[in-house]
């Protein structure tokens, strides 16, 4: 779309700052109802971890899912597409879900917010690191 006849007034992209550093996070394709969300973190520092306690079903409740040590210092950046589909599926029954990461994802993270590339990285003892 020509600039002037933008689909949003701010763009689709936002630069975040806060007590976990910066991140940056994809706004075009989350609902604005859905942008904000006070919820415990449930901390891995894996995506198969997250994946394993979907398929024992203890990821219960509201929660922000915190997948830590995969920047590029750590384990070289791995793309982390594969927490689109269970945190779709928890959005879906009605969870209200987040994903903060010093990982990153494409395009497709969807409807799901999605804090990615957090730095300082968990790896360089960022603050990320330290949430339990």
């Amino acid at each position: 779309a020509p600039f002037n006849k933008a689909f949003q007034p701010t763009g689709g992209l936002k630069v975040l700052a806060g007590n976990l550093g910066h991140a940056v996070i994809k706004t075009s394709a989350v609902k604005p109802e859905r942008r904000l969300i006070e919820a415990p973190a449930k901390v891995f520092d894996s995506q198969q971890g997250l994946n394993d306690a979907f398929k024992a079903g203890t990821l219960t409740g509201d929660f922000i899912a915190v997948i830590r040590f995969q920047g590029p210092k750590a384990n070289g950046m791995p793309e982390l597409h594969k927490l689109t589909t269970v945190l779709g599926i928890l959005q879906d029954r009605g969870q209200r879900v987040a994903l903060v990461t010093d990982g990153r994802m494409s395009g497709a993270s969807g409807k799901v917010p999605a804090a990615i590339h957090v730095t300082p990285e968990a790896v360089e003892d960022g603050p990320i690191a330290r949430i339990h």
